[in-house]
């Protein structure tokens, strides 16, 4: 059994391999000088109960480190891959009540997850692209989820200007310690309508995914990263 096959199946392995990837990032979490846009505004929205938060899967990194205590729970998603498990188990470590998706699990069931959990007071976080792309392109879970809980949607993102990018789909952002960084929280303004028509469904889609990618942009103009850096 190869080590991917090994961590598919080895609950415990999991765990260990997020010990270790979890001790790394809370080393860069405190180390890093951060800077923090939005976050009043998310706070204010949990006050009232909990919110849907959404970002692209290559800004996803630190989510579970930048969820803000003290103001309920998040429940995230996570792949049921190797990668995918070992994200959850951490996520668990730093507090989360993550959900694991199986490739065989069907959206109505996924959604009635997600709905209980939600009519629970417990927020849902998701990747806008999913655990395995297209990178950048906004599935159908983060809006038909948010219309069906009619919660606040909020995009995330963090960046740092002393970090690489990872060979991976989505070129993911390993941020290094010691540097500047910045983590974004936008909300989107536009009511999500329960049963849009395609014109408004796509113009929906489009305010998101627009939202997303500004959320990166903003996160990497308060880091000083420029978009020709890593």
């Amino acid at each position: 059994m190869n080590f991917r096959h090994r961590i598919e199946h080895s609950t415990t392995l999991a765990w260990v391999l997020s010990g270790i990837v979890g001790t790394y990032l809370s080393i860069v979490e405190k180390t890093t000088r951060w800077q923090v846009q939005g976050e009043d505004d998310l706070r204010a929205a949990l006050a009232e109960g909990p919110v849907v938060i959404v970002m692209w899967h290559t800004r996803s990194l630190m989510g579970a480190f930048h969820w803000p205590k003290g103001v309920g729970t998040l429940s995230s998603l996570y792949a049921a891959s190797p990668i995918g498990r070992v994200s959850g188990a951490l996520q668990r470590r730093c507090g989360l009540q993550p959900i694991e998706m199986a490739d065989n699990t069907s959206n109505i069931a996924a959604s009635r997850v997600v709905l209980g959990r939600a009519k629970a007071g417990i927020s849902i976080g998701l990747t806008g692209d999913g655990p395995l792309g297209p990178a950048l392109e906004l599935k159908d879970a983060p809006l038909e989820w948010a219309r069906s809980t009619r919660l606040p949607v909020f995009a995330y993102a963090f960046s740092s200007n002393k970090a690489r990018t990872l060979d991976t789909w989505d070129d993911m952002m390993m941020p290094l310690p010691f540097g500047r960084g910045a983590k974004v929280y936008l909300r989107l303004s536009e009511p999500l309508t329960r049963k849009p028509d395609a014109a408004t469904a796509s113009n929906q889609r489009a305010s998101l995914a627009s939202l997303l990618s500004q959320a990166i942009e903003e996160a990497d103009t308060l880091a000083g990263v420029t978009p020709d850096d890593p």
